[in-house]
């Protein structure tokens, strides 16, 4: 048992001033005790370690994806992925969601790294035949029975989350992101399968279509959420209502690191109706999708993090909260994940300087524990 002090102390929801000590034992938060060793961590900020709940281990960003995922060896690719959770970690990315990787690598990159972030896997994306991102191996057809079979495979195969492409994306040559990949009678076979299973559903989305299909079918979670058209992107907000009443969460991948390339034109047209999602009472969650191209290193969620407030119009606290209590609940992990509790994980991140004033100080990484063990950066 030991504690760590801190100058100030965000509890996933609010920032509390003052000298605050945390109190950590056999890797979970207690009540506090006067008893115990105390580390003074300086003045710092002390929050819960941030969750990514959008992320791809698999992809090395900058690469050719198609062509790399298709002939980069089995043993290249498993370290690759070793490695990038190690430096999500030492950024202070206590939890990735893998939503993607290739042949179910993951669930052996996530069973073989004991002191590396805590790694939710999908497995291999639910795809069309062709579709998008069906060189990681889950082309599925669309058929009802084909798609109850794609999901106890990947039950049996351990995986802790489903992913389905209810439409088509960017990386892939030949999708259209706007096209549905999957009709609402399809998705509701997947969901209702993985439900039974006790696994959330979580579908990658940007035609309107799509996303609304996947939330009629019960889904869990959207994934980007944009609501593209063939040359733009146009909000619907009908759908937009379902979403909000059902309290599905919108994981908008924002995160990526600064002076990188220009957003282009869709994506500054997706963005530009989020502050008003926002105040209609949408659950966002400012997510990376790490690894899908050069601006989104497997660390870029804390330099995204300004980012997304800037499209949100939200407040820095809000903002917070959305990488970490509000993440974690996307990924279903909020009952141990993404605050600052007694009985929750010591997953935990201090930073130098208040990120209530300046989200840049996300990026200032003074001490990172995971599971109450203090990672080596």
């Amino acid at each position: 048992m030991i504690g760590l002090r801190c100058a100030r102390l965000f509890d996933g929801d609010t920032l509390h001033h003052g000298p605050a000590t945390v109190v950590v034992d056999g890797g979970r938060i207690v009540e506090p005790s006067d008893d115990v060793p105390v580390i003074d961590l300086g003045d710092v900020t002390l929050l819960p370690g941030l969750v990514d709940a959008h992320v791809h281990l698999a992809f090395e960003p900058g690469s050719d994806i198609p062509r790399d995922m298709a002939e980069a060896p089995r043993e290249v690719v498993l370290e690759r992925m070793r490695v990038h959770a190690m430096r999500a970690l030492r950024a202070g990315i206590t939890t990735v969601r893998d939503l993607g990787d290739r042949g179910y690598l993951v669930i052996e990159a996530r069973d073989g790294l004991p002191l590396g972030p805590e790694i939710l896997a999908a497995g291999p994306p639910i795809t069309s035949p062709g579709g998008h991102c069906w060189f990681l191996g889950g082309e599925v057809p669309a058929d009802r029975s084909a798609l109850v079979d794609a999901v106890t495979e990947r039950v049996e195969r351990g995986v802790d989350v489903i992913k389905i492409m209810a439409t088509g994306g960017g990386i892939t040559p030949g999708s259209a992101a706007h096209e549905s990949q999957y009709d609402l009678d399809q998705l509701r076979a997947v969901v209702e399968t993985a439900h039974a299973a006790g696994l959330p559903v979580t579908a990658h989305a940007h035609g309107g279509a799509g996303i609304r299909d996947a939330v009629r079918a019960g889904v869990d979670g959207i994934e980007h959420g944009t609501f593209l058209t063939a040359d733009g992107a146009e909000p619907d907000w009908a759908t937009i209502d379902e979403i909000i009443a059902a309290g599905v969460h919108i994981g908008v991948t924002a995160g990526r690191m600064p002076n990188g390339n220009p957003l282009s034109p869709k994506v500054i047209a997706a963005r530009s109706f989020l502050a008003d999602v926002r105040r209609k009472g949408a659950r966002l969650v400012c997510s990376s999708d790490a690894g899908v191209i050069s601006d989104k290193p497997h660390d870029c969620l804390p330099h995204g993090v300004p980012e997304f407030q800037v499209f949100t119009q939200d407040s820095t606290v809000s903002v917070l909260t959305s990488v970490t209590r509000l993440a974690a609940e996307s990924c279903g992990v909020g009952h141990r994940k993404g605050r600052i509790a007694p009985g929750f994980d010591a997953d935990l991140l201090a930073v130098r300087g208040d990120p209530t004033v300046d989200l840049a100080a996300l990026t200032d990484v003074a001490a990172v524990f995971r599971a109450g063990t203090r990672v080596d950066n």
